[in-house]
């Protein structure tokens, strides 16, 4: 059975939610608080198929558990979360969450989400190359790897996507939404400045390295695409 990790300082929410997550056909693992979320991950990584993070938790903060999780692991993150602000949401788009919740929630709508990030990620694979080869640019989306010039580029799980996604369809242009829609998919809550994050982030990323060849343009009051030079 696959395990779902649950990680919230309220024993309450965690009963409820594990109860839930039973309902599903997941064998909850619990964590009180940020430390004890890490080394349970850990110990049971590779039978975990979801993370479920509070922010506000002793020890080590969600948003720190998630970056150290990112920095090995793919695993599907949800953040819980009491701010509603959008700059927190975004904060932990950014560093690598799959999608958030805003305290105080059903136990339905959570599961709803699990199953909706689930979804995503086990969609049946099309016959497909998944490799992308443009002047000194490399990406390999079955494993998460970008390099220019032969050197690894260190981008985060929706990074790899967006690129992907661009130079695949190379000087074709992308609305926010098109790109929202793509990547996140069509039940994700978030909006389009989601996107514009992480371009921005992408870009700094990328501009690290010499790319004459290639490059990623605003197409102001459009969106974005790949241009091929």
């Amino acid at each position: 059975m696959k395990k779902i990790l649950i990680a919230d300082d309220n024993k309450q929410i965690t009963t409820i939610l594990s109860s839930y997550a039973k309902k599903e056909g997941l064998e909850p693992v619990v964590a009180l608080d940020g430390k004890e979320a890490l080394d349970l991950f850990y110990k049971y990584e590779s039978g975990i198929c979801m993370v479920l993070l509070d922010v506000m938790m002793p020890e080590v903060d969600g948003f720190e558990v998630c970056r150290r999780l990112r920095r090995t692991s793919m695993v599907p993150i949800i953040m819980i979360t009491a701010r509603g602000e959008d700059y927190d949401k975004i904060m932990g788009l950014d560093i690598g969450a799959d999608d958030y919740v805003i305290k105080p929630f059903s136990a339905s709508e959570v599961m709803a989400r699990v199953r909706a990030v689930l979804r995503r990620i086990n969609l049946p694979e099309q016959p497909k190359q998944n490799v992308l080869e443009y002047s000194n640019l490399f990406i390999d989306l079955d494993k998460y790897v970008v390099r220019i010039d032969n050197e690894d580029v260190p981008l985060t799980k929706k990074e790899v996507e967006l690129l992907w996604t661009l130079a695949k369809n190379s000087n074709k242009v992308f609305s926010r939404d098109n790109l929202l829609d793509s990547i996140w998919g069509y039940d994700y809550f978030g909006d389009s400045r989601t996107v514009d994050s992480h371009i921005k982030r992408l870009r700094a990323k990328l501009d690290k390295c010499q790319h004459d060849a290639w490059d990623i343009k605003t197409i102001w009051g459009v969106g974005y695409r790949f241009e091929a030079k």
